[in-house]
């Protein structure tokens, strides 16, 4: 179906011809399964749409009408069906991006493709980096990727299996050699999908759990990445013998992963101690799950019995030893996986493991690497890089538990845990002590070796999950576990707070104690914290010359806006490699960084190559959050090419870092980030009517009822805008479309700093600072998602009229925020240089109209006090849409 000639003539066709297909199916499933009414209802109104975007107000004035009018039971299933047609888009697109991908590698005239690790590789060494040099960096890059789960992740599990099946059949479309039949079969197949993912409910009846969003995330890793990670090892290994003529070490892993789902309890109280427990017991029971597979699989092929007299000695006189031997390894991975169903299944734990257990990578990596030395050397090299390598290369990446689960909590429960103990002894009140005292106690205590909490000591609550937590670590595997973050860390305290916890729990081997640096305050203290805690002798020996320290993007862009808070982060990162560095410590940063743009998200490698110089020192660990995980590491197609652009990406910032700002230009970003701060906290934080027109101008109060995420949107109940996530605080301003947290303040700052004459530069940094530019893009791309009109329609439906002008304040700062930064890029209109992303929104535009409209009315009818129970499905699947629309949520 799909040439290699035609992808050249018209590199898109075959992603029309897609969605054209899978369009015409799903309008064949909505008159067998609905009627042929519906149909003639969706067809107009998106022909209506479409006309609209082209003769404006008319259209669209009489489209919102007749939506308004629509009764509850009509309005449902035409918000589905665009609904519907925008999921099987999307599905088209990231197929597509496959497809391109596979034409491009298939010519062999074609140049490495940028961003993989044999065109990163070549490039770096021409650029001057010596060979030896490169594949010792190489094999000492240590990027990770922390899964977590997302308060508004909208896609029920089942959906995204469906679609993904519908991705796999696309696929299977593209063979040349397809016959008739075949072909007809696989119509029919994606047929079936469709009208089965039409008759599935999208609407979650009951709230995720903890636990549910563990399994969602293991799904991930047992469908996509265990399939990815062994090829992306392999392209790495190719290119590194190509290009430093020495292969990649098998126990050497560049990537790896790691999670917060079922550790993160900040503002969480479903995560318990003991979901906690049952969150590594379940990484662990698919980690053994699928090694068996392979195992098992291995003992199929190694027939062999040439073998080394170290392997015959472990497999004693068997005619077959590697059967023998990998015998004893499935033996293990069956105990193993059967005492932790037994430990599942009990609320207390269970019986002490046996000998057969395997607990650690060590236990399952040595007997398959006697495996492969024995093939090595008996001549059989060829079949040692076959499925054993790949299996050596999970090891290694994987460990036996998938991925070290983090912990997180807040400073101030952590205080309130010691508070509680040094009242219990009669020391006073911690938390009414200042930071020099706290220090103090905390440094003698971290030294004593009594035990410092009274047996009698009666807790709250509260008190008691946070000790029980750190009971929990110390019964955990060590390899289970990865990091403790403190979400809000404010002062050096509250680092040393979580390593005197760990001393009293009975922690033998502690976890990294990671202070989280959110509000743009905290960001600015980084180098006294750091100063503070690399001060303390017992501390900077406790390290052993490792200091992660974790950056937050979406708490401090909530505080001060998108533009101040990228600066602050910029500065921070400074601050945090040039304390470290001044104390002898080698840096660990930690990007908490969310899907949408507010919150730090866009695409990866302009983010890595736009980090400040010297700040990505070949370690980067890095949050992908909720939509971000499916979108990046869903298909093992795109997950092998998030691969490829983390690790290469950090590869280059590190051995090729950009050149510093010029002089002058940190003194115009200072003016501008104080511009967009004052102008964001001017309307957030000061303008009294704001809360009321946020309240009324969003759906976020209706978002806070419906079963999305186990997670709590507010840390505290009531606290107005302050108690509100930043997820679903951008989650709101993305419904409406006027996205007004990814941009206010842009408009301001920019427009000043042209009204000061500093065009000419603002220009010269957009060319040749990789930091601002990136902002910039990443600014463009925002105002380019953005609709006015649609944003206008919320408030002439949901706003009372006192509140009206600030609506009308804020659309006009979009349109000047926008006309402000075409001046200072030169561009002719927004995303120029990137035609695909300009056309992708303008094709996706009538289709996420009808629903926003849709959504509107629905939301007024609740706000009416409207009891129909309809109403809240009505409403669900209207988020779903607008954020398939979007492509992300928050």
């Amino acid at each position: 179906m799909l040439e290699l000639a035609a992808m050249e003539t018209d590199p898109h066709k075959p992603l029309r011809q897609d969605v054209r297909l899978l369009g015409e199916l799903l309008g064949e499933t909505l008159r067998a399964t609905e009627g042929a009414q519906l149909l003639d209802a969706v067809e107009h109104v998106r022909r209506v749409a479409k006309t609209s975007r082209a003769r404006a107000d008319r259209d669209f004035r009489a489209l919102a009408t007749e939506l308004e009018q629509l009764p509850v039971a009509a309005a449902i299933p035409l918000a589905r069906a665009f609904t519907h047609f925008l999921n099987l888009a999307n599905v088209a697109e990231q197929h597509h991006r496959i497809r391109r991908r596979r034409a491009y590698l298939r010519d062999p005239s074609s140049p490495p493709q940028r961003g993989s690790s044999e065109e990163t590789f070549a490039r770096l060494v021409r650029r001057g980096i010596s060979p030896a040099d490169l594949h010792q960096a190489v094999c000492s890059l240590q990027v990770e990727l922390v899964l977590t789960a997302h308060p508004t992740e909208v896609s029920r599990r089942t959906l995204i299996h469906k679609h993904n099946r519908v991705a796999q059949l696309l696929a299977e479309g593209d063979r040349p050699d397809l016959t008739v039949p075949e072909r007809t079969e696989l119509q029919a197949a994606l047929r079936r999908e469709i009208l089965a993912a039409w008759k599935t409910d999208e609407v979650r009846h009951q709230r995720l759990t903890p636990i549910d969003e563990v399994k969602s995330g293991l799904i991930v890793f047992e469908q996509s990445l265990w399939h990815a990670v062994p090829r992306f090892f392999r392209s790495v290994d190719r290119a590194l013998v190509s290009v430093t003529g020495s292969a990649l070490p098998l126990h050497v892993s560049p990537v790896r992963f790691g999670s917060w789902m079922g550790g993160d309890r900040d503002g969480n109280p479903n995560v318990t101690p003991d979901v906690t427990r049952r969150a590594t017991l379940l990484a662990r029971w698919m980690a053994a799950d699928l090694y068996l597979k392979e195992i098992e699989a291995l003992r199929d092929e190694l027939s062999m019995n040439d073998a080394t007299a170290a392997l015959r000695a472990r497999a004693g006189d068997a005619r077959e030893p590697y059967r023998e031997l990998l015998r004893g390894v499935r033996t293990r991975l069956v105990a193993t996986r059967a005492w932790i169903e037994k430990t599942l299944d009990s609320d207390a734990g269970s019986d002490e493991p046996g000998s057969d257990v395997i607990f650690e990578r060590a236990g399952l990596a040595e007997p398959l690497q006697l495996c492969h030395a024995s093939l090595v050397e008996t001549g059989h090299e060829l079949i040692a890089g076959g499925r054993l390598t790949d299996v050596l290369r999970r090891v290694a990446v994987f460990g036996v538990t998938l991925a070290q689960l983090d912990i997180r909590q807040a400073s101030d429960r952590h205080t309130e845990a010691i508070d509680a103990i040094t009242r219990a002894l009669g020391l006073g009140s911690y938390a009414e002590w200042d930071e020099p005292a706290r220090l103090e106690f905390l440094a003698r205590e971290l030294q004593n070796p009594r035990p410092l909490i009274p047996p009698g000591l009666s807790p709250s609550p509260d008190v008691r999950d946070v000790l029980e937590t750190f009971r929990t670590i110390a019964r955990t595997a060590y390899e289970s576990l990865g990091s403790y973050i403190v979400t809000m860390t404010r002062q050096a305290s509250d680092v040393l707070i979580v390593e005197l916890l760990q001393k009293e729990m009975g922690v033998e081997r502690p976890l990294r104690v990671v202070p989280l640096l959110e509000t743009a305050a905290d960001l600015r203290r980084a180098r006294h914290i750091l100063d503070a805690l690399l001060a303390i002798p017992w501390y900077r020996a406790r390290i052993n010359g490792l200091q992660e320290v974790m950056v937050g993007y979406s708490d401090s862009a909530k505080d001060v806006g998108r533009l101040s808070a990228g600066w602050e982060l910029f500065k921070a990162q400074e601050a945090i490699v040039e304390a470290c560095r001044r104390h002898g410590v080698r840096p660990l940063l930690f990007h908490g960084r969310g899907g949408s743009v507010g919150r730090g998200g866009g695409p990866t490698y302009l983010a890595l190559q736009s980090q400040p110089s010297g700040t990505v020192d070949g370690r980067l660990r890095v949050t992908e959050q909720g939509e971000m995980i499916q979108a990046l590491f869903g298909l093992p197609e795109i997950a092998l090419r998030t691969l490829e652009i983390y690790t290469s990406g950090t590869l280059e910032s590190w051995l090729v870092p950009g050149g510093a700002p010029r002089d002058g230009w940190r003194d115009c970003m200072e003016r501008l980030s104080s511009d967009a701060c004052s102008s964001y906290r001017h309307f957030v934080a000061d303008e009294p009517t704001f809360p009321d027109y946020f309240r009324s101008s969003t759906p976020q109060a209706e978002l806070e009822e419906i079963n999305i995420g186990s997670r709590p949107a507010r840390r505290q109940a009531g606290a107005g805008l302050a108690g509100l996530r930043a997820i679903p605080w951008q989650f709101a301003w993305t419904q409406t479309r006027l996205l007004l947290a990814s941009w206010l303040g842009l408009d301001e700052a920019l427009e000043r700093a042209i009204d000061r004459g500093e065009i000419d530069e603002l220009q010269a940094m957009y060319r040749e600072w990789p930091h601002f530019r990136s902002a910039l893009d990443l600014f463009e791309m925002v105002l380019a998602k953005a609709d006015a009109r649609i944003a206008a329609e919320y408030d002439r439906q949901l706003v009372p009229d006192s509140l009206r002008p600030l609506g009308e304040a804020f659309r006009d700062r979009l349109s000047r925020a926008a006309a402000a930064l075409l001046k200072v890029t030169g561009h002719q209109h927004l995303l120029e240089s990137n035609p695909v992303l300009r056309r992708s929104i303008d094709v996706r535009n009538p289709y996420v109209d009808p629903i926003n409209l849709v959504q509107i009315e629905v939301v007024r009818r609740l706000r009416q006090g409207d009891h129909d129970p309809r109403l809240h499905d009505a409403f669900v699947v209207t988020v779903n849409g607008i954020a398939a629309g979007m492509r992300n949520t928050g």
